[in-house]
């Protein structure tokens, strides 16, 4: 694959982007969201890329992953009105079978289009399967990384603009704002293990699962942006001040300095 494939791709993924456009400013500001996000993660996963020290083709193969990881989202809301897999679709999945449909990938070679198809499919999944060739884990790795900075980026600015009284539920995912967190939630991000959807009860039990996904960020440049861009300080700011969640955000910081500095 080379940048001539992955303007091709771009021209297509906006084309398509274009026929979500809507008069209803609800429904608009969630496709933008979606795309700008897509941008965003295209990004990130070439600056983690070339930390690494990937090729000009893998960098590519990295920037394609990106730009469709996120490609069901777009119907999934138009079909569903909201962004939660769980009351809807698995929206990486769903971005799959897009792709297959509109036989978007057929200009590449049969494995590389196998391979993108895994990586996307593979990004919003709790863990990687344990069977995946090196290749599929690399780039399923760097996608997963990429996607997360972006989302608490995304998340941390929202949880500011909540302050001010603006809200927007598929953001939320349409779960209650409701005080306190739940004990599976503190349990699990104790124990060194990122929090499931099932453990969520509330808004605060997401900030948590958000705040858990530091134990699968796979690369050392991935967190170093995490710590640099301030995210978790960010994401304790917008929960209780409990003693619960001071313990929670110093295992997690922690962790992240262990992993940093081991």
């Amino acid at each position: 694959m080379n940048t001539q494939d992955v303007q091709t791709f771009k021209n297509w993924f906006y084309f398509y982007v274009k026929s979500f456009a809507s008069d209803d400013p609800e429904f608009q500001r969630n496709m933008d969201l979606k795309e700008q996000h897509t941008k965003r993660v295209c990004q990130e996963a070439t600056d983690i890329g070339k930390d690494l020290g990937l090729n000009e083709a893998d960098l590519c193969l990295a920037e394609v992953s990106a730009l469709f990881h996120d490609v069901g989202r777009f119907e999934q809301y138009r079909q569903f009105k909201t962004f939660s897999d769980r009351h809807s679709v698995n929206h990486a999945e769903f971005g799959v079978a897009i792709l297959e449909k509109e036989g978007v990938l057929n200009r590449l070679e049969s494995p590389v289009k196998d391979l993108i198809k895994t990586i996307i499919s593979y990004h919003n999944r709790p863990r990687l399967p344990e069977d995946v060739d090196e290749k599929c884990l690399l780039f399923s790795r760097l996608l997963r990384d990429a996607d997360k900075l972006d989302i608490w980026r995304v998340v941390t600015d929202y949880y500011q603009q909540m302050e001010n009284g603006n809200k927007n539920e598929a953001v939320e995912l349409d779960l209650p704002d409701t005080p306190g967190i739940s004990r599976p939630v503190f349990d699990r991000i104790i124990q060194g293990e990122p929090v499931l959807f099932e453990n969520m009860k509330n808004l605060n039990d997401f900030k948590l699962l958000q705040a858990g996904w530091v134990y699968d960020v796979n690369f050392a440049p991935s967190l170093r942006r995490l710590r640099d861009r301030g995210y978790l300080k960010k994401l304790q700011k917008a929960l209780p001040d409990s003693e619960e969640i001071r313990q929670i955000f110093k295992t997690i910081e922690s962790h992240v300095e262990g992993q940093l500095n081991p």
